[in-house]
């Protein structure tokens, strides 16, 4: 019952500590009673079994968490209309089971080569278990530790160096240390080591926040010039209207939005994601001749130097397999191969549509996970499941938007892509000067589900210092600035605009130009010292040579 209670009370602390209805600052002790579990059942308990009760225990956490902060996936829809409850069963499953391998591991690795290895491997294999959802095709980063401060932002401004793994790190740490000094005052009680260890644990939770404060009050990068952006919120139900009504009606509301909300110079039209052409989609061989492409040319034709970006639904064909990738789709009565995209276009009088390719996808809607391993075995099964048979393809490079008209350079961001911190940086990287986040919530109802998917936004801004302009379907559509602030935003299911003054910065961060170091050092740790016990149990197993 001990060990129970334990397990149920790092669940509540995890639980009530995420965003966007929670108080983060439970984070830094959530993982102490769930690893005085760990060591009280490796150490006292008597019997076997010990690491199965480990695992269950800890899946017990796990299952918890993932419920509590994530089971708005539950109000995503079936084509009927009716929840999907696999729609949630199974993310919340699988991943409350990865992270309890994780954790197993970490046991397995303390028991074999001591406590204090043993928990610098946990922060270590913690990290890199993080970092695997960053980069597999099964990726769900939503729960990574360092997401958690999502919400306050002023206390997170050294994201700018670490990025939200180094805010991971920062919490694993604190947890470790924690639990460290309970376990030094149950073996001694000496108050001495006790005040010692507080003092470096309270230090290590408040510098960084410090820091951070400072670096808030100091921030004084100039910007490059400022674009006048107007972010349109549709408000289209993604389940019903998209599929109903008809693509050119769907595009005229959304111009009619934009012009009326236009009020003097908009340098950006920013539109949501996959906002035209409703049902189906537009080939991307016949852009410049598309009825609904060439009406937004004909809508800027009565804006001069305005540039039209937005999301859309597009495809292209191929005649040969060896030039599709391995998600697309053969027709079945001919040599025709198709890809399918979520994309991102801007739209300018007289030039050619650029389009960027939405790169990080949802596992199960848009993408088959090892498709070329799984889809044989698993034939339908993903489509029974609620999910897919097939994938959209991808750019393998981070395209950047530029404007002719002015200094502008829009990273064009597809709604589950601005999770992904590396990933952002990149379009940085590739002389992006604000962020464009294109998305649709909708597929979620009113839950918290939208409102974390903002909130993570605000780290990105952090992480680049970089202003974003989000344009969301239903909303919350928002004006983000560099220190990670909302400056303005919509209501939720308000079909209405947003005008901001979008400002530009051209200088990379620490955190750009190095991308997820700690996370990169993390494996490496992982590596060292898995090699440095199997060597050290090696050596003491080699027999002695005696000379004679």
């Amino acid at each position: 019952m001990k060990y129970l209670i334990l397990a149920l009370l790092s669940a509540v602390l995890l639980s009530v500590s995420w965003p966007t209805y929670g108080v983060p600052f439970f984070i830094f002790f959530a993982l102490v009673p769930l690893l005085m579990v760990e060591h009280d059942i490796s150490k006292f308990s008597e019997g076997k079994g010990k690491g199965w009760k480990i695992f269950g225990l800890s899946y017990l956490t796990f299952l918890i968490w993932n419920i509590v902060t994530t089971g708005w996936l539950y109000n995503s829809l079936n084509p009927d209309g009716s929840h999907s409850l696999l729609a949630v069963v199974f993310p919340v499953l699988a991943n409350s089971f990865l992270m309890s391998m994780t954790f197993q591991i970490y046991h397995w690795y303390k028991n074999a080569a001591g406590t204090y290895f043993g928990l610098v491997f946990f922060v270590a294999i913690w990290m890199a278990f993080e970092k695997l959802h960053l980069s597999w095709e099964f990726t769900w980063p939503w729960l990574n530790f360092g997401n958690v401060f999502a919400d306050y932002p002023k206390l997170i401004q050294w994201y700018d160096t670490l990025g939200a793994t180094g805010g991971s790190f920062w919490i694993l740490g604190v947890n470790v240390f924690a639990f460290y000094t309970l376990r030094i005052w149950e073996a001694g009680r000496k108050q001495k080591d006790l005040i010692k260890n507080v003092s470096i644990l309270a230090a290590a939770i408040v510098l960084p926040m410090l820091i951070s404060l400072l670096k808030y009050n100091t921030f004084d990068e100039k910007p490059i010039g400022t674009v006048n952006a107007l972010m349109l919120q549709p408000e289209l139900n993604p389940y019903t209207e998209k599929y109903s009504k008809d693509s050119l009606t769907i595009l005229n509301d959304m111009l009619q939005l934009a012009e009326e909300n236009t009020k003097g110079q908009i340098d950006y039209y920013i539109g949501p994601e996959t906002s035209m052409p409703g049902f189906g989609s537009i080939s991307e061989t016949g852009f410049e001749q598309s009825l609904l492409l060439n009406a937004v040319k004909s809508f800027l034709t009565k804006h001069p130097k305005s540039v039209f970006a937005t999301g859309i639904s597009s495809h292209r064909n191929f005649f040969s397999e060896s030039e599709a990738s391995a998600g697309a789709r053969k027709y079945s009565d001919a040599e025709v191969w198709r890809e399918d995209y979520n994309s991102a276009v801007q739209i300018i009088p007289n030039q050619k549509v650029e389009v960027y390719h939405k790169a990080k996808l949802v596992p199960g809607v848009e993408i088959f996970p090892y498709i070329k391993v799984l889809k044989p075995l698993l034939g339908d099964a993903m489509l029974n499941l609620g999910g897919t048979t097939s994938s959209l393809a991808i750019d393998k490079d981070r395209k950047v938007f530029s404007n002719p008209f002015n200094n502008g350079k829009l990273a064009p961001i597809i709604c589950y892509e601005s999770i992904y911190g590396e990933f952002v940086g990149d379009y940085v990287k590739n002389g992006a000067n604000f962020l464009a986040i294109m998305t649709n919530d909708s597929w979620w109802g009113v839950s918290q589900g939208h409102q974390q998917l903002l909130a993570y936004a605000k780290i990105r801004a952090i992480e680049t210092r970089r202003e974003i302009a989000r344009s969301a379907n239903s909303g919350i559509s928002a004006h983000i600035n560099a220190l990670g602030e909302v400056e303005e935003d919509t209501l939720y299911l308000d079909k209405t605009a947003l005008f901001s003054k979008i400002k530009l910065y051209d200088k990379l961060t620490f955190y750009t130009r190095t991308g997820d170091l700690l996370s990169r050092l993390s494996i490496f740790v992982v590596g060292f010292l898995v090699v440095y016990y199997f060597g050290e149990k090696f050596l003491k197993r080699k027999p002695n040579t005696v000379k004679k």
